[in-house]
């Protein structure tokens, strides 16, 4: 938006949705339009693209970032739960992308940017959930970047690494790997912080990276080369954000 975006948001509840549209509009002073919809029920998705062809007639970037995660053992993650983060992350890039797609992209063209992650390079532990479902959209990456180059649609992937101040960090133990020193074991010997993402996602979406597709940005620091694979101490993370959900 502060490069001159007007914006469409969609997210399950409206309240949240109609405080951050003022908060964007308020930054940037552009238009936000905030709308209800659900990345696991494809209907809301075409009602909601509907809606923003009918308030600005076009369409040029897709961010498709809905995402669900927390920590748990393979052992301990219900059938549904497994199911669930699927829905959300690699079926709902899906759904996403094809309604785009056969609403505006296949005529004219456009940007699909989809936030991955690095989880499965490693096999990170207690994610198997995600990972899985992140290796998903990276491999849905490289075959719509395939089939829908011709229509002159790009498809790419952003990896984000540890980034401070997000939900992400909360959920997956960020405190305790800044307290047990883990960010100095990164190359770049910090987490990242959510502008230099943003700052990944403008290049993609811009005329810079004009002949970029079916690749995926890693954007992590160096951080999935390095960091050490913790079972045990995710395991104590696990068990105590489990104590202190009951």
């Amino acid at each position: 938006m502060r490069h001159g975006c007007d914006t469409v948001i969609v997210s399950r509840n409206q309240q949240r949705l109609n405080e951050a549209a003022e908060k964007l509009r308020t930054a940037t002073g552009r238009r936000c339009l905030a709308l209800v919809g659900d990345v696991r029920q494809p209907q809301t998705l075409i009602s909601a693209v509907e809606e923003a062809l009918r308030t600005f007639s076009r369409i040029d970037i897709l961010i498709n970032n809905a995402a669900g995660n927390f920590l748990c053992p393979a052992s301990s993650l219900s059938f549904n739960a497994f199911k669930t983060v699927h829905e959300i992350d690699s079926m709902g890039t899906f759904n996403a992308s094809k309604i785009v797609y056969e609403h505006y992209f296949r005529d004219h063209g456009g940007v699909i940017i989809n936030i991955s992650a690095t989880l499965d390079y490693k096999g990170q532990v207690l994610q198997v959930h995600a990972g899985s479902a992140k290796a998903a959209i990276d491999a849905m990456t490289r075959h719509l970047a395939v089939e829908w180059g011709p229509s002159k649609v790009r498809v790419i992937s952003l990896a984000p690494g540890p980034i401070v101040g997000t939900e992400g960090m909360r959920r997956l133990g960020g405190q305790v790997a800044e307290a047990a020193g883990l960010y100095n074991m990164i190359p770049l010997q910090r987490p990242g912080n959510k502008t230099e993402i943003a700052h990944g996602a403008l290049f993609l979406a811009s005329p810079l990276a004009a002949y970029v597709t079916g690749t995926t940005l890693v954007m992590d620091g160096g951080s999935w080369m390095t960091s050490p694979n913790y079972l045990q101490a995710s395991l104590d993370v696990w068990s105590s954000q489990k104590k202190a959900n009951q």
